[in-house]
């Protein structure tokens, strides 16, 4: 088994909320359904984080209600510093994200769809804040996140 796929494991671990769905699984990136009418896009960070610790990854949610159409939340490497914002660059695009803790996420629809179209054109992304203790300066891999986009899009249509 790849080191990639392991990953795609510990993400499919159910939820206590219930059982998880894969929709699509490649690349960096995977497609899962949540629960009735959620799906998502979801894909690690580079830093591998050792047992115990918590994995930066990011989500692109979609429901079936239309109230999520590509709402980004990401989980960082560390919490951000109370009231700063993260900004997000994906190829040449910034997008400006809101945190608290560990979080970051979008700021509504016009930006989720930007963000999603600068995905199509890019090879990786990264988030970078102020943190507790230090920087946040997390990088994902993008090989795979549209097609795991489309997938959890298409899954809660």
């Amino acid at each position: 088994m790849t080191g990639r796929l392991l990953w795609l494991l510990v993400l499919l671990v159910p939820s206590v909320a219930g059982a998880q769905r894969l929709i699509h699984a490649g690349a960096n990136w995977a497609a899962l359904e949540r629960g009735p009418g959620r799906c998502e896009a979801v894909g690690r960070s580079e830093l591998v984080v050792p047992k115990g610790g918590i994995q930066p990854r990011a989500a692109f949610a979609f429901s079936r209600d239309g109230r999520r159409r590509g709402e980004l939340h990401l989980i960082l490497s560390r919490p951000a510093r109370p009231g700063a914002d993260a900004l997000l660059q994906v190829g040449d695009a910034s997008f400006l994200l809101f945190t608290r803790g560990r979080s970051a996420w979008s700021r509504g629809a016009a930006q989720e769809r930007a963000i999603l179209a600068a995905i199509r054109q890019a090879t990786e992304m990264r988030v970078r804040a102020q943190g507790v203790g230090g920087r946040v300066s997390d990088r994902y891999l993008l090989a795979g996140a549209p097609t795991a986009i489309d997938a959890a899009a298409l899954g809660c249509a």
